[in-house]
């Protein structure tokens, strides 16, 4: 089995803190709708003839193509690789473009999973983050999404900025739970270089994030969400039972993907590749029939660490009898770094699996630094 991940590099407008590739731009859509369509024919042999179990349109704001554009890049994959009848097939859309013509014109496609990101449910919130929507399409989107036949969505939030008190957080928890959606992805607002955010704290107009009301949103958001009856499966994610994102957790169990579209990712096993980060060499490069790509071979010190990385963010754990398949002695070499984190309760150990706990939660990066190879 293996994915497919496709780049849509268009957003309306600029989200403060995203670093992301996109363009705002809408210029060159079609050039690039047919650059992504003729590099699934050049890349056809990338998975060797896996079966497909997940599609996942990301961005940019892949909601900004209209269904016909999603269809022909389905039906173009389906020319050439072998898709599951009951795949997984995510588009992630932005609530202002889930109207009630839109939502009803995506039921004519093979899409049966939406990720919608609200973010917030406050529009000072949603300005302050330059969010090109507003609070009230926010929750209007997700009941169209419903009411159309919809069943699988998840929605987006985010917490840790200085606008959200605490009351704030636990009503956009509470708007949540009441529209009964069955997975929420809730992610720190991070600081990333280069982007509009880091620019204004830096000059003072925003105030600069805190850590620790990061710490406690988060410690927060994941007792309420056990209380209604969701896993914690992955740092940032949480599922009503059977309703993980496959897509995703394909990723963190080191399942093969092929990453269309520029700066998208790719994995075979044995080797990552990323496209460029520039929509004009993307696409001249494909109408030349090259693949304008970088490309690692894993060593296997790479494979372990990226084992140790993915496998310790979700609730499964680090298996360490799973290390032994990619090297003799690394379960032993782990167990002596793990000994400090047992003691200070971040990490429970039950057989083989190394599992963090909810305060280790908060350390995962650190505690995967120090099990790194």
């Amino acid at each position: 089995m293996a994915g497919i991940y496709i780049h849509i590099p268009f957003c309306k407008q600029a989200c403060y803190y995203c670093d992301f590739h996109f363009s705002t731009s809408l210029k060159y859509k079609d050039d690039m709708l047919d650059a992504i369509i003729r590099e699934i024919t050049l890349q056809k042999n990338y998975l060797l003839g896996d079966s497909i179990e997940t599609i996942y349109f990301g961005g940019g704001t892949p909601s900004l193509l209209d269904a016909g554009d999603i269809n022909r890049i389905i039906d173009t994959l389906g020319q050439h690789h072998s898709i599951s009848s009951d795949s997984e097939i995510t588009l992630e859309a932005n609530p202002d473009d889930l109207d009630q013509q839109k939502v009803q014109a995506l039921r004519s496609t093979a899409v049966n999973r939406f990720s919608i990101g609200i973010q917030s449910f406050y529009d000072e919130d949603l300005f302050w983050m330059n969010r090109a929507h507003r609070s009230a399409e926010a929750e209007a989107s997700v009941k169209r999404a419903q009411d159309a036949g919809f069943e699988n969505i998840t929605v987006d939030l985010i917490f840790g900025y200085p606008l959200l008190t605490d009351t704030k957080w636990k009503h956009n928890m509470d708007t949540v739970f009441a529209l009964q959606v069955p997975h929420v992805s809730a992610y720190s607002m991070t600081v990333e270089p280069q982007t509009a955010l880091a620019s204004f704290i830096k000059k003072k107009v925003y105030a600069p994030l805190n850590e620790q009301q990061s710490a406690e949103q988060f410690l927060k958001l994941a007792d309420a969400m056990q209380v209604k009856g969701f896993e914690h499966y992955e740092i940032s994610n949480y599922a009503k039972p059977g309703h993980y994102s496959k897509h995703n957790t394909n990723y963190w169990r080191g399942v093969k993907y092929l990453g269309l579209g520029p700066s998208a990712h790719s994995f075979n096993g044995e080797a990552r590749q990323w496209n460029i980060a520039n929509n004009a060499k993307y696409i001249s490069a494909i109408n030349n029939n090259e693949i304008p790509a970088e490309t690692e071979v894993l060593s296997e010190k790479d494979r372990l660490n990226e084992y140790v990385m993915t496998s310790l963010r979700t609730m499964w754990g680090l298996d360490l009898n799973h290390l032994e398949t990619i090297a003799v002695g690394a379960k032993t070499e782990r167990l002596k770094p793990a000994t400090e984190f047992l003691e200070k309760e971040w990490i429970t150990q039950k057989d083989s699996k190394l599992v963090l706990t909810r305060e280790g939660q908060l350390y995962a990066d650190t505690i995967a630094a120090e099990l790194f190879f």
